[in-house]
């Protein structure tokens, strides 16, 4: 089991690479696969990456989340999307919070209110942050997020098949509007 939760780690974080190397290495611009499928002789067609999809409101929240924690705005609005569909009063049954699901102890550990917005975002953001820097990998840091640093350290990897979703959703999401302006 530990195995395949390995394997499949390796080949979402294969997939992430990937990915952001492909919308990265056209500055923010993405190829199109129908260009990429047309050979190397023929000149790409480049489509722009939309505008970032934050809500108006705590747009300003997530760019000075991302710029605090420094961790890609389109990362955390995936996150924010896949916990709470960007509902700023959203609470789990576990008692997390706001639009990062961000529990009180983390909040109060971060000295920060968990139940307003804008400090919510930045809470999320530096406990990713945290994450990230414990884990070195997006996938696992995702992972520990979602179901606990405890969690993923004892499992070495994503604990189950519900936190390997989680990390594909947020992936998605993630990748879908990276490099967005």
């Amino acid at each position: 089991m530990v195995r395949e939760t390995q394997r499949r780690l390796v080949l979402l974080a294969a997939v992430a690479i990937v990915a952001v190397a492909w919308v990265t290495a056209f500055n923010g611009t993405a190829v199109t696969p129908v260009a990429r499928a047309a050979g190397a002789h023929s000149k790409p067609t480049v489509a722009r990456v939309a505008s970032c999809p934050f809500p108006t409101a705590l747009r300003h929240a997530f760019e000075a989340a991302s710029a605090d924690a420094s961790i890609p705005r389109s990362m955390l609005w995936a996150v924010a999307k896949v916990e709470s569909n960007l509902h700023p009063e959203a609470e789990s049954s576990a008692g997390a919070r706001g639009l990062l699901q961000v529990m009180p102890a983390t909040g109060t550990a971060l000295n920060l209110n968990i139940d307003e917005p804008t400090s919510n975002v930045l809470a999320g953001a530096r406990y990713l942050r945290q994450m990230l820097d414990r884990f070195h990998s997006s996938d696992l840091a995702l992972a520990a997020y979602n179901a606990g640093p405890t969690a993923v350290t004892v499992a070495g990897g994503a604990p189950s098949i519900e936190v390997q979703r989680y990390i594909s959703n947020v992936n998605q999401l993630w990748y879908s509007v990276a490099g967005c302006r």
